[in-house]
């Protein structure tokens, strides 16, 4: 038999651990920062672009009803008629307003479907960062125990056929007969 218990895969084993650690180092985080992104983008798109696209609503209405006004004002003189410029800085204000209004439009839409597209998503990112702040942590401790047990383990002589059976000797140190006990005979001796 062999001096020492033939494990080989130690090495095996503790790259394997080494990659592990290094793998659940680098994605937790990276999982982290999309958690934060989803967060952001749902922050971004319910107050801050939601705020600011209002404000164009209104900053754009108020320059539509100025520039209707100019141009009422402008038909019902007598005086002169409406010029080029004010029709147009009409129109340029109207199509201000409609685009204003629209993109409005596609951001309550957006935040009204961000959660029904991005929910079932969310939900996989946080089975995996449960997965890999518990599961793999406790793998990881797995790990380094059976990396420790096995080391203990290939340090140990086996043992010797004589000292797995230690009822297998005599007191002389000899190993005993196959027969042994009150039915055996001598060696030559008939049995009576």
């Amino acid at each position: 038999m062999a001096e020492r218990a033939q494990v080989s895969s130690l090495d095996a084993l503790e790259a394997f651990r080494s990659h592990l650690i290094i793998y659940v180092s680098k994605a937790r985080p990276a999982l982290e920062e999309v958690t934060a992104d989803v967060m952001r983008t749902r922050s971004w798109l319910e107050t801050e672009k939601r705020t600011y696209w209002e404000n164009q609503v209104r900053r754009r209405r108020k320059e539509l009803e100025a520039a209707q006004e100019a141009l009422f004002s402008a038909r019902i003189s007598s005086l002169r008629k409406e010029s080029a410029a004010e029709q147009m800085a009409f129109h340029r204000a109207r199509r201000a307003v409609d685009e204003a209004e629209e993109k409005l439009r596609i951001l309550k839409k957006w935040t009204r479907e961000f959660e029904s597209r991005v929910q079932p998503l969310v939900k996989q990112m946080e089975k995996l960062h449960t997965l890999l702040s518990s599961d793999m942590t406790q793998a990881v401790a797995y790990l380094t125990e059976s990396l420790n047990i096995l080391a203990a383990y290939a340090e140990i002589k086996p043992p010797s056929p004589i000292e797995t059976n230690p009822a297998a000797t005599t007191t002389t140190g000899e190993p005993a007969p196959k027969h042994s006990g009150a039915a055996a005979t001598s060696a030559g001796e008939p049995k009576s």
